[in-house]
């Protein structure tokens, strides 16, 4: 590698937020060498032993940056963990922490190598009495697991939403059919407006008054966290879906009846 590859290898560690943390503190304690400080001032900044300083700096200067950042390969058999130790780990992985009883409510690696380690002996997994973040870490990824991460999903309620749902596409087919007709200069007398409906939107105001920036004192505008209520509005947002027209009506007595019997009129 290049002094240039390395420099940028480093970088890429130091800010890594999927590596070991201990790879991405030996990362900076190299970069911040590579950088021009000494082993005390480094010490100091990452708030690392001394002698931990001068180990990663002679381990990378002996055997080069990637090589050098790593453990070397321990002695002695590794621990062997079963099939059926594997499958509890996952198993407790797809649990929720309230259903054991902690307060929390996602899984860290932290606490579930803890819960494992507590209770492998009466659960029948002594294999698992020693095990740490990094192996429960690794055995998780190899199943594509990852219960520190919640995603979010729309919950299927309707039993009637397949027939629903093939009605809406049918008329999006149906106004991309008349689209293309119009395109050809062919009549077309059919309206298809999609509307949709946001209703109690705040309507708040500033009680002072903004406080513009100034320069070399204030960079950014400043705003009062008072404010005052004006009531709720609703906001319906329609699109015709042939001639592409957004109709703009504003009125304090709409209903979406009557703003739908509007748009039509303006398309």
């Amino acid at each position: 590698m290049t002094h240039e590859e390395e420099l940028d290898y480093l970088t890429k560690l130091s800010r890594s937020r999927n590596q070991a943390a201990s790879i991405v503190t030996r990362s900076k304690i190299v970069l911040l060498s590579y950088q021009g400080k000494n082993d005390t001032e480094i010490s100091r900044e990452l708030k690392v032993d001394y002698k931990t300083v001068r180990l990663w700096i002679q381990r990378v200067l002996d055997l080069g940056v990637k090589k050098g950042l790593v453990d070397k390969p321990r002695s002695g058999k590794p621990q062997v963990i079963s099939a059926e130790s594997r499958a509890r780990i996952i198993s407790l992985a797809c649990m929720k922490p309230k259903d054991l009883d902690y307060p929390h409510e996602i899984w860290t690696q932290r606490l579930l190598a803890e819960h494992i380690r507590e209770n492998c002996i009466k659960e029948d997994h002594p294999d698992l009495s020693k095990i740490n973040q990094g192996t429960i870490s690794k055995i998780l990824n190899a199943s594509k697991i990852k219960p520190h991460k919640i995603r979010y999903y729309i919950a299927k309620v309707d039993p009637d939403f397949d027939q629903k749902a093939a009605n809406v596409l049918d008329t999006y087919r149906e106004a991309k059919r008349l689209n293309e007709k119009k395109r050809k200069n062919e009549q077309v007398k059919t309206v298809i407006i999609s509307y949709d409906e946001k209703p109690g939107i705040q309507a708040i105001g500033n009680v002072y008054p903004d406080l513009m920036p100034v320069e070399g004192y204030y960079s950014t505008i400043a705003r009062d966290y008072e404010y005052k209520r004006h009531g709720t509005l609703s906001l319906l947002a329609g699109i015709d879906l042939i001639s592409a027209v957004v109709p703009i009506e504003h009125s304090s007595e709409y209903t979406i009846i009557t703003q739908v019997q509007s748009s039509i009129k303006k398309v």
